[in-house]
């Protein structure tokens, strides 16, 4: 530290990007692109050839956060380790599994719903009202059964020779990890999803912080509007949204992804009419940005979440950051993530 500039010396952000920088070799941006994003805490964390840095401010460098919409890679993952285990296919009509699955469209597959191309609206049709009710838990009074039924009275037939067009979908993806669930004969509810991404996946990669039910010692607490530090609740749409991780897990997961170990199913790489604007496509759980990046990221009442992975450049990051949306993160997250992955476009 005597060898540092007084400037470094008083700001542990940018010594902490200084030092992560040369440890892996890695162009980071300034401090000043991070620290708006960071204003009430969270942190960046970085993996490179099995090398790993946490950047950490005003947040435990442990600390447990709200993955929100970065859980939809989780159920990808566990859809492929479904598919792995038999139970059915990526192109397999989920409806094939019977039960209080028969009487959905054939059209709904593994592949439609996580990679948002089967047509499912985004939201269950209450949760306009319960949004505003219900303002930290919208899907939360949402029984298995009500969104299953929700899935089959309100996604529209496709039509022969139809191609199949992305919509961003929370329903189809919730209802994804209820179907799973039921294939892999835990049950229908997000207790039985969870049961077998904990045996399927979260498991065998050894990601123990990864769950619903963070440690209350190690969560952190969520800064949403007026002050409130209550966690989103996604209820029964589990594979929506709901998983809390710390950044270890996350960066093991993305690494998982290059090594093989969670299956291959990010390299089915869609280019769906109304794709995500600027992307080069979709793939099950990921968006696929110009430059080869796949990447995700979530949004919370009070909390912001980004997780991406490049294989030609070996990266993983992840940027967790405690605060709810506004001007300054709903779309900067993302971009940072992004950027620190060396995506173009």
């Amino acid at each position: 530290m005597f060898g540092l500039p007084a400037a470094l010396r008083r700001d542990p952000l940018t010594r902490q990007l200084r030092a992560a920088a040369e440890a892996l070799d890695w162009p980071l941006p300034p401090a000043a692109a991070l620290r708006p994003l960071l204003a009430r805490g969270g942190l960046l964390a970085l993996s490179r050839g099995g090398e790993r840095a946490v950047i950490a401010l005003g947040v435990p460098p442990g600390g447990v956060c709200e993955l929100a919409s970065v859980t939809k890679p989780f159920t990808a993952a566990l859809a492929d380790a479904v598919i792995r285990e038999g139970a059915l296919d990526w192109e397999t009509p989920l409806a094939a599994l019977g039960g209080p699955l028969r009487a959905w469209p054939r059209h709904l597959t593994p592949l439609a719903l996580a990679t948002h191309t089967g047509g499912v609206p985004p939201h269950p049709a209450r949760a306009a009202l319960t949004a505003l009710t219900q303002f930290h838990g919208p899907y939360a009074s949402l029984s298995p059964e009500a969104a299953l039924a929700s899935v089959r009275r309100w996604t529209p037939p496709v039509r022969p020779g139809q191609t199949p067009r992305f919509a961003y979908s929370n329903l189809g993806a919730g209802a994804l990890a209820l179907a799973l669930a039921y294939a892999a004969g835990e049950g229908l509810s997000a207790a039985g999803a969870e049961r077998a991404l904990r045996r399927l996946v979260t498991g065998p990669l050894g990601l123990g912080t990864v769950s619903t039910s963070p440690d209350p010692a190690r969560a952190v607490r969520p800064a949403g509007p007026l002050g409130s530090g209550e966690a989103t609740r996604f209820g029964e749409l589990l594979g929506a949204g709901g998983l809390w991780a710390d950044a270890p897990d996350l960066l093991r997961f993305g690494e998982a992804h290059l090594s093989g170990e969670a299956g291959e199913h990010w390299k089915r790489v869609l280019c769906p009419p109304g794709g995500p604007p600027g992307q080069a496509g979709v793939a099950p759980g990921w968006f696929v940005a110009p430059g080869g990046v796949w990447w995700h990221d979530g949004l919370a009442r009070g909390s912001r979440s980004a997780l991406g992975f490049s294989p030609d450049r070996d990266r993983v990051a992840a940027l967790l950051v405690r605060g709810g949306p506004s001007p300054r993160t709903r779309q900067n997250v993302p971009a940072l993530l992004l950027s620190v992955l060396g995506a173009s476009g």
